[in-house]
């Protein structure tokens, strides 16, 4: 089939006006414009682009009502985020109770026009997982500072990762962040993604507490350690600097370094992470990082060091909702990028992120037919702009040729 609209937006090449996408078998087959389709379906006065890349979340915290308190910056927020989840853990049905929040939070990206998403996973119920619901890579998350739990984590990872590849789903592995990730345990992780050719992802640069972790093993975070249990003083962990994380993230295929809120101050990470740019890029959550650290994400200095940015919504545990556009609004609204450079970042470089860029992020044929088709409810000079206006309304949101979400107009 085919569908047409006022306009077509493909990342980083020029508007189409009175645009179509043919698609059939789940791939896009020809992108034009004028000289529409007969047999197209006329989405009359609608923006049709990619379908949206949300390159980090955590799903699990999907059925949550509002976000964790963010006192005390991101010590004070992982505190309660463990005690939340200790409690889930001690109750009956954590399974089930997993599987639905995750469920919920397919739909909701869906809904939000995402077609694609990559989600940290500390387990994963692959049952939940359906062709109507956004393509995944599932990142599984290791994390430990003890010596004995190396073996039982990395075999978890390597376990877990096998039950994903047998429902289909892609996989990726991700050791949680410097402060959680015992050198041994991060390196042992990494070595299970190097072999199997898998993708990683990692949190790095978050706060301030963290480099005084890692410098003196001092401060908020080692109080956080001390109060959970998990800090045994008479044999330190042996605990890594960013900059060394991400020359050992590069030796993978692909590699997505989180938030890095900090990295101005460290220019050894910086100058690694631009070396690597080849296989390394920086996921940025814009209304998590505000929230936790009263800041906006480095995007001017990312790119003026040619490092490729994209977007993720990090998850209900810190964020409102789970809304890629909201992200791009935020970066926009601040100056940190045109509405065409966050549309982007929503898009063609999300799919690099996840090793999907073979597969969507862009309109052109032999990519899947993921769209989104929206419909904006007030004149704009550049379509682009109104993309991202709140009144904007989704459609229809497709993926590999089926709609998941909305219907055709």
């Amino acid at each position: 089939m085919a569908v047409s609209g006022r306009h077509v937006l493909t990342p980083d090449e020029p508007v189409r006006e009175r645009g179509w996408v043919r698609f059939a078998g789940g791939r896009i087959t020809a992108v034009g414009h004028r000289d529409r389709p007969a047999d197209a379906v006329d989405a009359d006065g609608c923006i049709i682009l990619p379908g949206l890349v949300n390159a980090h979340t955590h799903l699990e915290f999907s059925a949550l009502e509002g976000s964790f308190d963010a006192s005390g910056g991101l010590p004070g927020w992982i505190g309660r985020v463990v005690a939340w989840r200790r409690a889930r853990s001690a109750a009956a049905g954590e399974t089930a109770t997993v599987a639905a929040a995750i469920i919920a939070g397919l739909a909701e990206s869906a809904a939000a026009g995402v077609t694609s998403v990559g989600d940290i996973a500390t387990a994963w119920p692959p049952t939940v997982v359906t062709a109507g619901s956004p393509r995944l890579r599932v990142f599984r998350e290791g994390l430990g500072l003890g010596s004995t739990t190396m073996s039982v984590a990395s075999g978890g990872v390597t376990r877990d990762l096998n039950r994903l590849r047998a429902a289909g789903i892609s996989g990726g592995v991700s050791p949680h962040a410097p402060y959680s990730v015992a050198a041994p345990l991060g390196r042992a992780i990494l070595a299970v993604a190097r072999a199997r050719r898998l993708p990683v992802e990692m949190h790095l640069l978050e706060s301030e507490a963290e480099a005084e972790l890692l410098a003196r093993g001092t401060g908020a975070f080692r109080d956080l350690l001390d109060s959970l249990g998990v800090w045994d003083a008479s044999r330190p962990p042996r605990l890594l600097p960013a900059a060394e994380w991400i020359t050992l993230l590069a030796r993978a295929r692909r590699g997505v370094v989180v938030h890095a809120t900090h990295i101005g101050r460290d220019p050894d990470a910086l100058a690694r992470l631009a070396r690597h740019r080849d296989r390394l890029c920086v996921a940025v959550c814009p209304r998590t990082t505000l929230a936790l650290s009263g800041v906006l994400p480095p995007v001017a200095l990312l790119r003026a060091a040619g490092i490729r940015v994209c977007l993720g919504t990090d998850g209900r545990g810190s964020n409102p909702d789970l809304s890629i556009l909201a992200e791009c609004r935020t970066l926009v609204d601040a100056g940190l990028a045109s509405p065409a450079e966050a549309l982007a970042m929503a898009t063609r470089h999300g799919a690099w992120a996840l090793g999907f860029e073979r597969r969507t992020g862009r309109l052109m044929p032999g990519r899947a037919a993921d769209l989104l088709v929206l419909r904006p409810t007030q004149a704009w000079a550049d379509p682009h702009e109104a993309a991202l206006d709140p009144s904007t309304e989704v459609v229809a949101v497709v993926r590999s040729g089926r709609i998941i979400h909305g219907s055709w107009p």
